[in-house]
């Protein structure tokens, strides 16, 4: 595209002001005007949004808490478990003379 000089730009003006007449021109003018003040406040806006960092979420301890209950609901059982060896390994006593798994049938 070439380069334009003083008379082509003289030109383009005639023809504007011809085409769109001297009473819109000031009306074209204060529409543009503000849909660039808009846009500008947009831009802004935008430039500001990125300018503020967000947040980082702050790590929850959440395996902790989960980690302290499964650490006392194995100690739970373990103690369940004992519990049952020391019943397994000392022979119910019973008014026949049956073992433990006798004795709870009758009952």
């Amino acid at each position: 595209m070439p380069n334009l000089g003083t008379t082509e730009i003289i030109i383009i003006a005639i023809v504007v002001l011809v085409l769109f007449g001297a009473k819109k021109l000031p009306e074209a003018s204060r529409s543009l005007g503000r849909s660039l003040r808009i846009f500008k406040a947009e831009t802004k806006g935008l430039r500001e949004d990125d300018a503020t960092p967000t947040p980082a979420p702050s790590p929850q301890p959440v395996a902790t808490p989960r980690a302290e209950l499964e650490t006392s609901e194995v100690d739970a059982l373990r103690k369940r478990v004992a519990e049952l060896e020391r019943d397994a390994a000392t022979p119910a006593s019973s008014t026949n003379g049956a073992g433990p798994v006798e004795a709870q049938q009758q009952h």
